[in-house]
């Protein structure tokens, strides 16, 4: 199966699936984040899997070389934030620490994420100009609806409307972007057919 293979997304979805539902059965007192972790990443391969399907292919204009680069790296580092995020929460629910490596322990998931942008960057910055337009119309679409609902729940919130946990809206503001950068990108996409 080819790395961006529909078939092996779902299965890759149906894994982490699996793992979301069967790990906290097996390991009491396992954090609810790990759970979310390993669910998200089912719904987030789940949904790459059903945009492959429905997208033409090859869904842009970039050398097959590229796309392999891209896809790898962004595999090595999506992984790596997931286990970074999963090690993080355990030590910082089980372990007594200070302050300073407290900090340096619920930082973890930084880099990989940092090598998620990395990837990204490079990527647009190597293919040609039409695709660089697509990409740039679609992260722009995607940040500005996601700043947009972003600030609605601030005033939502203002207004004791809404009570929705600082640090949870924080974390979700870069993975809202992903998605709805993915979105937009296949609508755009579909534009310029």
């Amino acid at each position: 199966m080819k790395p961006t293979s529909p078939r092996l997304l779902a299965l890759m979805a149906a894994a982490s699936l699996g793992l979301g539902l069967l790990l906290p059965r097996l390991i009491p007192g396992l954090p609810d984040a790990v759970t979310g972790v390993l669910l998200g990443a089912a719904f987030g391969l789940g949904l790459a899997a059903l945009m492959y399907w429905r997208l033409p292919s090859p869904c842009d204009t970039a050398p097959a070389a590229l796309r392999r680069r891209y896809t790898r790296e962004i595999a090595v580092s999506m992984s790596a934030y997931a286990v970074a995020v999963i090690v993080s929460l355990l030590l910082l629910k089980r372990a007594d620490l200070d302050t300073p490596v407290r900090a340096l322990v619920a930082l973890l998931p930084v880099p990989p994420i940092a090598l998620v942008l990395r990837a990204m960057v490079r990527y647009i910055r190597d293919v040609d100009e039409m695709q660089q337009r697509i990409e740039l119309e679609a992260v722009s679409i995607g940040t500005a609806l996601v700043c947009m609902v972003y600030m609605a729940g601030g005033f939502l919130q203002a207004a004791k409307v809404i009570d929705v946990p600082s640090a949870s809206a924080m974390i979700w503001v870069f993975p809202f972007i992903c998605a709805t950068y993915g979105v937009a990108k296949a609508v755009v996409i579909r534009r310029y057919q």
